[in-house]
């Protein structure tokens, strides 16, 4: 099963849904470490995603992700605008012009770490969303080799994204503002890395709904 731009759009309509479902979550997260916005700006971009995909209709999973990336570099603040919207639009490069197979999935989300990598300047370790994207990679690269099509390599995806954000708990920031608390950043998740696990989680249901389509 190959995915295509009603799959994308399907995929920001359930991570918006979830996104404003967790809000209250991500804001005490971030406001254990950071400055407190992420779960409102989160909120808030993915709102206005799926309100610029319903208008733009895209023909492509591609266009779909340049939509997403457009519309939440112009509406989420904080550090999270400018990684999220770089990781969607590299997506979209790496997404080509077809629909996506197993391989093609393994490659958007290459192409999310790189942008989040590029900007943010962010390795692993460091309790930042790169813990979150990096295990997906490593998951995605690893099913798509397996044969796996693109439902399943998205599912190994989620599930080690979920894992990646479960083990920032332990670490020291030594990134981003939670980096100024020292120590005191240990024992909290990074809400970067959560709000990356609920995005691959709802793309991996999407992927589930149309396949049962």
């Amino acid at each position: 099963m190959s995915l295509d731009a009603q799959w994308a759009l399907r995929w920001i309509e359930l991570a918006a849904a979830d996104v404003a479902q967790q809000r209250d979550y991500l804001v005490d997260l971030d406001r254990a470490i950071g400055d407190g916005d992420h779960g409102e700006n989160m909120d808030r971009g993915f709102t206005a995603a799926v309100e610029a995909l319903r208008e733009a209709q895209p023909g492509s999973v591609a266009e779909a992700l340049k939509t997403v990336a457009k519309t939440l570099m112009s509406t989420v603040g904080g550090a999270a605008g400018p990684l999220y919207g770089t990781a969607f639009l590299r997506a979209s490069k790496a997404a080509g012009d077809g629909e996506l197979d197993g391989a093609g999935v393994a490659a958007v989300i290459a192409g999310a770490l790189e942008g989040i990598r590029a900007r943010g300047k962010a390795v692993t370790g460091e309790k930042t969303m790169v813990d979150a994207w990096t295990p997906a990679l490593e998951a995605a690269r690893a099913a798509a080799e397996a044969g796996s099509d693109g439902a399943a390599v998205l599912e190994a995806a989620a599930t080690a994204a979920e894992a990646g954000a479960a083990a920032t708990e332990p670490l020291r920031a030594t990134k981003g503002r939670a980096s100024y608390l020292g120590e005191r950043s240990i024992g909290h998740l990074d809400p970067g890395a959560v709000s990356t696990s609920l995005i691959l989680r709802a793309a991996a249901r999407a992927a589930g709904e149309a396949g049962a389509a």
